[in-house]
């Protein structure tokens, strides 16, 4: 569903940002339950002629939608200053352009609806990830401080990068694919499955940010280098 987009453009900062290297009940949880995926297609879990697949992408892009939705309520950045505020509305866009991927920005519900209208929704959200930095220095500004100051989860981080690289082996029949896929017909189910922790670890260490920024509100502190 486009998991591509984050990891290509995070990958870089991640590298030289710091590190909280306690290990989570959360992250070890999803790393467990993602170990027996590839074991559902040896008991042949049913898949209901793609039924299931259908209903996991229905609960991923529900699960986008709810997490940009939820950063919208939580941290209001409409009532922030400048930088935090860009900060937060950039990260709405980055998890509505990721729901409107995994809907294939509406078509999924409206199949027969104009496709110029649709591609120009993709247009928008995309130019807005990439051009919104470019032109804002409120954010630029944001996004160095943020780099440089931030301490993120690395198991969070090392499970969001897994299981997208799993979920991509897959889909795309790299190497490493055979041991994740063990049968042809679930490849659909496998990558699909391997996404949620991917979505679940990133949302997570947005939410990690968020209570960080909240509490530095409340208490009048700035970020600083």
């Amino acid at each position: 569903m486009g998991c591509n987009y984050i990891l290509g453009f995070y990958l870089p900062a991640v590298l030289i940002m710091k590190f909280d290297k306690s290990l989570s009940v959360p992250v070890v949880l999803l790393a467990t339950v993602s170990l027996f995926f590839p074991f559902l297609a040896d008991v042949k879990i049913p898949l209901a002629h793609g039924l299931l697949v259908k209903c996991i992408e229905d609960v991923q892009s529900l699960w986008l939608l709810f997490a940009a939705l939820f950063t919208v309520s939580y941290m209001k950045p409409f009532s922030l200053e400048q930088g935090p505020k860009q900060f937060w509305l950039w990260s709405v866009v980055w998890w509505l352009t990721l729901f409107g991927r995994g809907i294939s920005w509406g078509r999924d519900f409206f199949p027969e609806g104009l496709r110029w209208l649709f591609r120009a929704i993709s247009i928008v959200l995309i130019a807005t990830l990439v051009l919104y930095p470019l032109l804002s220095a409120a954010l630029r500004h944001e996004l160095g401080l943020r780099v440089r100051g931030e301490t993120l989860p690395l198991w969070g981080i090392a499970l969001v990068v897994v299981s997208f690289l799993i979920a991509d082996a897959v889909e795309h029949h790299r190497a490493i694919a055979p041991l994740f896929l063990h049968a042809a017909n679930y490849q659909d189910l496998i990558e699909e499955l391997y996404e949620i922790p991917f979505m679940v670890g990133l949302f997570g260490i947005a939410l990690g940010i968020m209570r960080r920024d909240k509490y530095a509100q409340e208490e009048g502190v700035t970020l600083s280098v």
